[in-house]
């Protein structure tokens, strides 16, 4: 194994009325962590809820430095929210869960070690395994609405790097394959890009299960599914204009 003290995790928590689920994700990442070979910090990114969710994490903050939270006033975004949080640190290992307690914190580990050895990204992938096999309760509209959005990017993925869950928004990415990237900041889907702007050559894909969510309310709505397709536009010009367009 490469050496563990030259690493650090910056993980971020982007958060939007999650007050219900960033207490029980802190603990939970804390044990997780607590005997991971690594540095880390975690960095919770607050799109100004309105049900607490800053003063929870920051109560938990006062307990373990570890934990740094942010508010940003008049800003939504998932993406916006995790960029904002990667340039808080200075960790050469970038990361992102999301708060609703759907990603297991103790899939994190093994997100960790193949970053660690030589690959460039790790994903957590619903579909890495069998069709369907990570989708937990989904019912067949939303699993289908899923599949048909990940085949959509089919096209834009690099044809010698194929990833099977291009829009997980749980994962690991050594910043120096984004470093210099300015980033799309509206929308959920963060990992698509990266995949297709940034200096990857060297991924993996980790299955997992897609937990339930624990409290609150799902954030998918119609503007997200339009940020979503004004990405798709977007990367299309990439792909086939080349990195002067966005």
């Amino acid at each position: 194994m490469s050496d563990c003290l030259a690493f650090k995790l910056g993980l971020a928590i982007p958060t939007l009325n999650e007050a219900g689920n960033i207490g029980t994700l802190l603990e939970s990442l804390h044990d997780v962590l607590l005997t991971a070979p690594i540095g880390y910090e975690i960095i919770v990114v607050d799109d100004d809820s309105k049900d607490g969710t800053a003063e929870v994490a920051r109560e938990y903050g006062r307990r373990d430095p570890r934990v740094r939270v942010f508010t940003r006033q008049g800003k939504r975004g998932l993406a916006g929210a995790v960029m904002y949080g990667w340039a808080q640190t200075d960790a050469n290992l970038l990361g992102v869960i999301d708060a609703d307690l759907q990603h297991p914190p103790e899939v994190l580990p093994r997100l960790l070690e193949p970053v660690m050895n030589g690959n460039d990204i790790a994903i957590a992938s619903r579909y890495v395994s069998n069709e369907n096999n990570g989708l937990g309760d989904w019912n067949r509209l939303r699993a289908f609405i899923s599949r048909a959005g990940t085949l959509a990017t089919a096209p834009l993925q690099k044809k010698d790097m194929r990833i099977r869950d291009p829009l997980s928004g749980f994962f690991v990415v050594r910043r120096e394959c984004i470093e210099g990237l300015d980033l799309q900041p509206e929308g959920f889907k963060i990992l698509l890009e990266i995949l297709v702007r940034a200096r990857v050559r060297r991924p993996i894909e980790v299955p997992f299960h897609f937990g339930t969510r624990h409290a609150g309310k799902s954030k998918a709505d119609f503007k997200v599914a339009l940020a979503y397709f004004n990405l798709l536009g977007k990367l299309s010009r990439h792909a086939l204009f080349g990195p002067g367009q966005r």
